[in-house]
């Protein structure tokens, strides 16, 4: 049995709390990610806590099911990815010549991406385009991301909101023109202005008080806005997605 046009978005096996956002004609289909889900799992093992509750064929990049009593079987193209800790917009298209194409504008960096996240202190200007130059590498499995590299990163930075008190809050929202590895964080990090929650390069007693009263633990980074403009079957098409910023960024600043 194969997934109808019909029955193929609604019946995906979607991980506990993922949200169907939307899917255009052409099979391109957009997701928003709980924090705290993996993109992809790697391994059986993590499959219940990723995106989709499927395999995941790690050098095809795509998920795939067998035909069930509650499904046909059917594959997925994954398109871009979040640290677990990150939540929001995630991309994916239901055949692999759709997604060679759609990869194919996020290297170009033809691919417009907005983030929102909650920085502990505040920005001293509204408006500031963020270069730098970092190293990425890999430490016993994980990576890890620095400043004072070799490659060029950028990234626009606009204030949203801002609270003033004991500890200074202010809400951000940051476009990356580059996609490095950990590249928002660690921008906002050598800035004096780290992630709420960041346990790898955030302030780390900040983080602790602001979870003892808050109750908050999550990484407060959350990709908001994807636009882009693709062609595919000989047709220039408009692909716009946006998943809800979480109540609790608001709730706070």
């Amino acid at each position: 049995m194969t997934a109808s046009a019909d029955n193929f978005w609604s019946t995906l096996p979607l991980g506990r709390d993922v949200t169907f956002v939307k899917h255009d004609a052409n099979g391109l289909a957009a997701f928003n990610k709980p924090a705290g889900k993996l993109s992809q799992p790697n391994s059986t093992r993590d499959e219940e806590r990723a995106l989709l509750t499927a395999h995941y064929d790690s050098d095809g990049e795509f998920y795939f099911w067998p035909d069930s009593a509650e499904r046909p079987a059917g594959r997925l193209w994954l398109l871009n990815r979040l640290d677990s800790a990150t939540s929001g917009l995630m991309l994916a298209a239901k055949t692999e010549k759709l997604a060679n194409e759609i990869r194919a504008l996020f290297q170009k960096r033809a691919v417009k991406k907005v983030y929102n996240a909650l920085v502990f202190g505040q920005p001293h200007i509204a408006r500031e385009i963020w270069r730098d130059r970092l190293a990425v590498e890999k430490r016993a499995g994980q990576i890890r991301t620095t400043t004072g590299g070799n490659i060029p990163s950028e990234a626009h930075m606009r204030v949203l909101r801002q609270r003033k008190g004991e500890t200074p809050l202010a809400l951000i929202e940051l476009e990356p023109k580059t996609g490095r590895s950990h590249q928002l964080r660690v921008q906002c990090a050598h800035r004096h202005l780290p992630i709420v929650g960041d346990a790898t390069y955030g302030d780390f007693r900040a983080n602790r008080e602001f979870a003892k009263v808050t109750g908050e633990k999550r990484l407060f980074l959350h990709s908001l806005m994807t636009t882009f403009v693709y062609t595919f079957g000989s047709r220039s098409s408009t692909f716009s997605a946006t998943a809800p910023l979480p109540p609790e960024f608001l709730a706070l600043v």
